[in-house]
């Protein structure tokens, strides 16, 4: 607790976040992750620009019927007053007012060269807008924040200005000054010594909200925090324009688990992961794999060295417990593994090999001598458990025998490029004979297979494949490469990925989709 209150976490996905690239949120969407960002424990959301943006001026409209923020506050953003009008007749700020948000951001010009040139007005009339609207809100209720847009810029231009700015908007009662790196140009020190200077200088309470352009936006806002910043904006996942935002869980995380701060409410950093995939799943914006705490990669160990020592100590090759972010270890099959890899992998699916150096050594020299073939087993735990079974057990496991398949593709008079499979297999003592049509070879073989199997084991029409990749290995040899394809299939309830490698892509497909169905069933009837 500090003198001016609890500390502020304060996302802008919604409205900053939302402004990368390729992201593009309907109304529902953005109800759906402020529930999300709640769940999380932030303390203000900031949902969009009410009179602006029809989209947002909906979504503040159905937020009052339709959100029941547990833990966060809505914050609502928008402009100061235009040059030369009252607040109060404002059609803007009147929009902000009628939003039926508690909180009002408002974004105002702190650096004198936009004042002149963007807004194109006085650095007298500039002061007299932020003056004028932060008290009107005031007046009408609402707790108002300001975000000092270019603020580090305007800082080295014209120092005495820019604070004046923050000074002005705190004495008619602005609650929280944000420092904005608009441009994301700055480095940590920088940030460090700015910071500093506004706090002992205006005595107002600053924020941070760093863009990531130089690399720094966490760095840059935990550097704003060390220097007496006790609020910080920031983006799930680190979304926003150009090259993004702050990411606020990393940010969070390193607050609450690196500098021992209480920013979120007890427990709920371990809700981080889950949120994090499931915001990614709203804005179809694939999750980083790579991301700091919660990256499916982020705790995932390949090197054997690494897994030697992990099998003494997880702590030995991990900066924390994965599972305080709600994330977990994973131990990656590869031909960088040693044995000490393959034990614990074994382990982790469920095989107690410590006892049977034979199988660990076998499985070991496998995985080395498949990956020089193509294979790769890092994302393919289906198919690397497959194997396991198969050293373990003495047999691979199998629910059908594959006599043989083909497949033809045929260009039709309409100009529709058709594909037909046939495939011919025993299951449960059956010989089946089955023709499946799709809109390429693998799809066409997908349906054959599963109609075939379909009729022994009927729990096969649960699976469906969800993810295909497809990865040319030598592509100095063109059409006659090896490829590899990487298959994900589900039940329903959890997924699996399957490898394949072959001469073409059909071969390449055909094994993964075997492996993909043989680990379905073996789930199923294990």
């Amino acid at each position: 607790m500090d003198l001016h209150g609890s500390f502020h976490v304060y996302d802008t996905t919604l409205r900053d976040g939302a402004q990368q690239e390729g992201l593009n949120l309907s109304v529902a969407d953005k109800l759906s992750i402020a529930k999300q960002l709640d769940g999380l424990g932030v303390g203000y959301i900031e949902g969009g620009w009410p009179g602006a943006n029809p989209k947002d001026t909906e979504f503040f409209r159905r937020a009052r019927e339709e959100l029941d923020l547990r833990h966060a506050r809505l914050a609502a953003f928008g402009a100061t007053r235009r040059a030369g009008v009252r607040a109060a007749d404002d059609p803007l700020v009147a929009a902000l007012r009628d939003s039926g948000a508690g909180v009002v951001t408002l974004v105002a010009k702190s650096h004198d060269r936009h004042v002149e040139l963007a807004l194109r007005t006085t650095l007298e009339e500039n002061l007299a807008m932020v003056r004028d609207t932060v008290s009107h809100l005031r007046e009408e209720g609402q707790t108002v924040f300001l975000d000092a847009e270019h603020f580090f810029d305007g800082y080295r231009a014209n120092r005495a200005y820019a604070l004046e700015v923050l000074r002005t908007a705190a004495e008619a009662g602005a609650e929280v000054v944000a420092l904005c790196d608009t441009n994301g140009g700055m480095l940590p020190d920088w940030v460090s010594d700015v910071v500093l200077d506004v706090v002992e200088t205006t005595g107002a309470r600053v924020g941070i909200h760093a863009h990531n352009d130089s690399g720094c936006a966490v760095a840059n806002s935990l550097a704003a925090v060390a220097a007496g910043a006790t609020h910080v904006q920031g983006c799930i996942n680190g979304y926003g324009e150009r090259t993004g935002n702050a990411d606020l869980v990393t940010v969070v995380a390193n607050l609450e688990l690196k500098l021992d701060r209480s920013v979120l409410p007890q427990g709920l950093l371990r809700e981080a992961t889950r949120i994090a995939h499931a915001v990614a799943e709203v804005t179809n914006v694939p999750p980083a794999s790579r991301q700091p705490y919660v990256g499916t990669s982020a705790f995932a160990h390949k090197a054997g060295l690494h897994a030697s020592a992990i099998k003494v100590d997880p702590d030995l090759y991990q900066h924390l417990d994965p599972l305080v972010v709600g994330n977990d270890m994973r131990l990656l099959v590869s031909d960088m593994a040693g044995r000490a890899s393959i034990e614990l992998k074994g382990r982790e699916l469920g095989y107690d090999l410590s006892q049977d150096r034979d199988v660990v050594t076998r499985v070991t020299e496998r995985v080395k001598e498949l990956e020089q073939r193509g294979y790769t087993f890092e994302a393919a735990d289906a198919s690397f458990e497959l194997l396991l079974a198969e050293e373990v057990e003495g047999t691979r496991p199998s629910y059908f025998d594959v006599e043989s398949w083909r497949v033809i593709t045929e260009t039709r008079v309409q100009g529709e490029a058709v594909s037909e499979a046939t495939v011919k297999l025993r299951a449960e003592g059956v010989r089946y004979v089955v023709t499946g049509e799709g809109n390429g070879p693998v799809n066409a073989l997908d349906a054959a297979l599963r109609e075939a199997i379909g009729q022994a084991f009927p729990e096969v029409a649960k699976f469906e494949l969800i993810d295909y990749k497809v990865r040319i290995l030598d592509q100095g040899h063109g059409t006659d490469a090896i490829t590899r394809v990487l298959i994900e299939t589900t039940d329903g309830e959890s997924s699996w990925v399957t490898v394949g490698v072959g001469a073409n892509v059909i071969e390449a497909s055909w094994g993964a989709l075997v492996d993909g169905l043989t680990f379905g069933l073996r789930r199923h009837h294990r």
